[in-house]
């Protein structure tokens, strides 16, 4: 059975790419819905009419998930057609102040988990096969005061670039999304909303054309894909300028 794994599935980017999958690869056959909260994903689930859906209450952060996927991959061993690694978090604050968990939770999950997910997943992948990862433009320079955050989805896009060259040979395409922000509980979980500047006044994405945009870039091939103009200027000024400038840019 060809099947798709979804990471982060029970909000935001994630459940739209759950309802949006089938109109770009119709190859697949069965969704496999990865999140902490059950109902949420059970929900989702309950809306995906046509498209068959599993449900895997499974945490991120607790490396015992990973037993569980790798369990469940070996006894059923489908073809993964694709893996989207959408499940991550970002908090604003300093690095030396406030919740030491709060910084080791987006390593956790946005580092640890993604490479984990990623390596259990491959060896189920045939030539044609896609891996999403989303990323950020905090991936293109280092961002002040939401530094482990930008330091993370700095990992999540080489990442992908060197993923890209490992499995080329193999026909196997990743693609990197670096979306801007978005009207979606990150900004709220991530205590964002309402105490940055720089996000008051950035250009937001639409997350409907992110997943609509990234979906095809996959299908394409493509090994990075970063939505808006704005965000893609801003991608080019990141290489050009010195990072010692486009840092103080970039602050939160």
């Amino acid at each position: 059975m060809k099947i798709a794994i979804i990471t982060g599935a029970s909000s935001g980017l994630g459940e739209e790419f759950a309802r949006r999958l089938k109109d770009y690869f119709p190859q697949v056959e069965q969704v496999w819905l990865i999140a902490r909260r059950r109902e949420r994903l059970e929900a989702l689930a309950s809306k995906l009419q046509g498209f068959p859906s599993e449900v895997l209450p499974l945490d991120l952060c607790d490396k015992s998930s990973f037993s569980a996927l790798a369990d469940k991959l070996a006894a059923e061993k489908p073809q993964v057609a694709v893996l989207i690694n959408n499940a991550g978090c970002g908090y604003l604050g300093d690095v030396g102040q406030g919740e030491l968990a709060k910084q080791t939770t987006m390593t956790d999950l946005n580092v640890t988990a993604l490479t984990a997910v990623t390596h259990l997943t491959i060896p189920y992948m045939a030539a044609g096969s896609r891996i999403i990862n989303v990323s950020s433009i905090a991936s293109f320079c280092a961002n002040a005061h939401m530094t482990v955050y930008s330091s993370t989805k700095a990992f999540v896009s080489s990442f992908t670039r060197g993923l890209a060259y490992e499995l080329k040979g193999r026909g196997i395409a990743v693609t990197a999304v670096c979306p801007g922000p978005m009207a979606t509980e990150f900004l709220d979980v991530g205590n964002i909303k309402g105490n940055s500047k720089t996000f008051a006044t950035l250009p937001y994405c639409d997350p409907k054309k992110v997943v609509a945009g990234t979906l095809a870039a996959a299908r394409a091939g493509k090994v990075f894909y970063t939505p808006t103009g704005f965000y893609k200027f801003y991608r080019c000024v990141a290489k050009l300028l010195p990072h010692a400038i486009v840092v103080h840019m970039a602050k939160c």
